[in-house]
């Protein structure tokens, strides 16, 4: 994550960023990636499939703010929440699982520091999909491994998604 000059919490809150919402870490906001066709599609097909196939059961966000930390704030490509539409504007407590779909410019030191970041929150799942191979894993407080049989499970939410249906 570049990084920029350390800020308050509050002054974090309080500004609107003219590319894209940025994530803050430890007085550190910092740019995110992504913006390309092929991640925003990704993004676009995992909550549209799980807003259409589990509907009233659970909400599905793109690119929302989740504060992990009193000082930490992420942004998962798609956040899943059970039950209805969060109503602050800033996820405080753990969804059931947190998406990130990898963009040409992640680094995985980056990766892994969020998915600690996710776990450590109380996150049961989190899903990494990787768009130029088509493969995916799944993180969770006991293991990582990949979906190969190409489905990605919240089981404790009753939540899958076929991979093909992403990659159509």
């Amino acid at each position: 994550m570049g990084t920029t000059a350390l800020v308050s919490v509050e002054e974090y809150l309080r500004t609107s960023f003219p590319d894209a919402d940025r994530e803050y870490v430890d007085g550190r906001s910092g740019e995110r990636n992504g913006g390309e066709v092929e991640q925003r599609d990704v993004q676009t097909a995992i909550a549209h499939y799980l807003r259409t196939h589990y509907t009233k059961r659970i909400w599905a966000g793109v690119e929302v703010r989740v504060q992990v930390k009193s000082t930490r704030f992420r942004i998962p490509d798609v956040t899943v929440v059970l039950g209805p539409k969060p109503a602050d504007r800033i996820i405080r407590k753990p969804p059931v699982v947190a998406v990130e779909v990898l963009s040409p410019d992640n680094r995985a030191g980056d990766l892994e520091e969020k998915i600690n970041d996710y776990l450590a929150f109380g996150i049961p799942y989190v899903w990494v999909i990787n768009p130029e191979t088509h493969r995916a894993y799944i993180h969770t407080p006991e293991s990582s491994h990949e979906a190969k049989d190409r489905v990605l499970r919240a089981q404790s939410a009753g939540i899958e998604i076929p991979l093909s249906e992403i990659f159509e």
